[in-house]
């Protein structure tokens, strides 16, 4: 299984708490779509012998383009590709995207047409001072009316929330919880309020205008997201995602179990399994090198510990945690015994523990893994820090 991400660099306005890449300004938007469709065309011998299973449309906004440039897109994908008969076909959208051209109610429809299978919506919040707060372009009706009408054309749906907000008390973040759970959504991808560098939201903060985030905030809103949602029947399989059954997205889970990846656009990352590469971040150097038929990427070869280490951050936040039999077939008897050393505080902690999966029963072999319990899942990627070797 292999994946495509096409990374969409343009939005309307800025989010504060925001440091993709990405440009308010739509004057490069016709040449950057032949770039990336160029791009999807020069890279096609690295999938040579891989069928592509998932194509992400993530930004940036990818929901700001016309139907007829994400069509493109797609057909250059299948033009280039060998493509499972039904990928998962996801595109990332604001809820203003989606209201305000959506009247008719055709949009939904053309997304179904050109094999759009999946929405993931940026809602945030459902409060206005949140979404004020956080420069959104939508406000919270569009929050709530986009879903009103998305919901009759797409039941595989994802809705972004974010916790942590300062003067969000438990009893709003619930009230958030549940004006999700009402519109019957099958997935929901949640995140702390995270103070990036050279972000507004830092600067508005050093300024005084808007609270430090609290990380006990964040810790009780972690746990009220995941008990809330669990007794709905989703099941927490990321630290940050929760899917009802059948409704685990499909792309992200190949990220997260170490499966292949091209992504193309500035700023992109690619995974070939042992190599990572990462396209440029400047829209107009990026176009100049693609239009000269040249890739404007870094590459970096991982090493044994590099990619050990990536299993462990990955895994940890995973249902299917790190499996120690993999440890030691991929990376060695010596990484096991450093790994079971390095937990054993962590295990006498309750925060992680080594468990019996039944997943691989199928393969008539019963797997053991370490994941963390659920005191230690708030907590998981500190925790895997401290089970990192270094070079």
């Amino acid at each position: 299984m292999a994946g495509i991400y096409i990374h969409i660099p343009f939005c309307k306005q800025a989010c504060h708490y925001c440091d993709f890449h990405f440009s308010t300004s739509l004057k490069k938007k016709d040449e950057m779509i032949l770039a990336l469709a160029k791009e999807i065309a020069l890279r096609k011998n690295e999938f040579q012998k891989e069928t592509v299973e998932t194509i992400y449309f993530g930004g940036g906004t990818p929901s700001i383009l016309a139907i007829e440039d994400i069509r493109f897109l797609i057909d250059e994908v299948y033009r280039n590709y060998n493509v499972v008969e039904n990928p998962e076909i996801t595109i990332e959208a604001n809820p203003d995207d989606l209201t305000s051209r959506a009247q008719s109610r055709e949009l939904f429809q053309e997304f179904k047409e050109i094999g759009i299978n999946r929405l993931s919506i940026g809602i945030q919040s459902f409060f206005e001072e949140d979404l004020k707060l956080m420069n959104r372009a939508h406000n919270a009706d569009e929050a709530k009316k986009c879903l009103e009408i998305a919901t009759q054309y797409f039941d595989n749906i994802t809705i972004d929330l974010i916790y942590g907000m300062p003067n969000m008390s438990n009893e709003k973040w619930l009230q958030n919880i549940e004006t999700a759970l009402s519109f019957n959504i099958p997935h929901i991808s949640s995140y702390a309020l995270t103070v990036e560098p050279k972000t507004a939201l830092q600067s508005l903060i050093k300024k005084g205008t808007i609270q430090q985030p609290s990380e006990e905030t964040a810790h009780e809103h972690f746990y009220l997201l995941v008990e809330k949602l669990q007794e709905k029947g989703f099941v927490h399989y990321e630290l940050s995602n929760f899917g009802k059954p059948n409704y685990f997205s499909k792309n992200n889970s190949a990220y997260w179990l170490g499966k292949k990846y091209i992504g193309i656009g500035p700023s992109a990352h690619s995974y070939d399994g042992t190599n990572r590469s990462w396209n440029i971040s400047n829209n107009s150097l990026y176009i100049k090198f693609i239009q000269e038929n040249k890739l404007p990427s870094e590459t970096e070869k991982l090493t044994r510990n590099d990619r050990y280490n990536e299993y462990i951050m990955t895994g940890l936040r995973t249902i299917w945690g790190v499996s120690l039999s993999r440890i030691e077939q991929e990376f060695g008897t010596n990484f096991l015994e450093y790994l079971l050393k390095q937990s054993e505080k962590f295990i006498a902690d309750d925060l992680l523990e080594i468990l019996t999966s039944s997943d691989f029963e199928k393969q008539n072999r019963i797997e053991k893994i370490l994941r963390p319990t659920q005191k230690g899942k708030f907590l998981c990627d500190g925790i895997a820090s401290d089970l990192f070797r270094v070079d």
